[in-house]
């Protein structure tokens, strides 16, 4: 099994920055592919982005060009970096890991972290 540890949440104003870590731990060998997804307040969930062992990254159009998926082998630990934050992307985010046929369907992956809150004020 996978264990997966969001953390790195918080309050930022429009235009800040955030950096989302997820740690795992466990059976690493049954990640293929790691990502998050948000889900605001009466909205449904969406994945924002995933990284496959391969190095390609997906990202929802919405964030693409602000936010950025990396990963770092030694640590068996993955990345988002929030850059020019919105209060649109006021959500909580929540990593996922596993073997989806498609990295952008969030209900294909396996292992789920607890989240973390992430607000952007106007």
């Amino acid at each position: 099994q996978v264990q997966l540890v969001d953390s790195g949440g918080g309050l930022v104003q429009a235009g800040g920055s955030l950096r989302l870590s997820c740690a795992a731990s466990g059976s690493i060998h049954l990640i293929n592919t790691a990502g998050w997804y948000r889900q605001a307040p009466g909205k449904e969930r969406e994945q924002v982005a995933a990284l496959t062992r391969s190095g390609t990254t997906h990202y929802v159009d919405s964030v693409e060009g602000r936010f950025t998926i990396s990963r770092d082998d030694a640590k068996n630990t993955w990345y988002l970096q929030m850059d020019s934050l919105k209060p649109e992307d006021t959500a909580i985010y929540t990593c996922v890991a596993g073997y989806p046929f498609n990295p952008m369907s969030t209900s294909e992956y396996s292992y789920w972290g607890q989240g973390t809150r992430v607000t952007v004020s106007s």
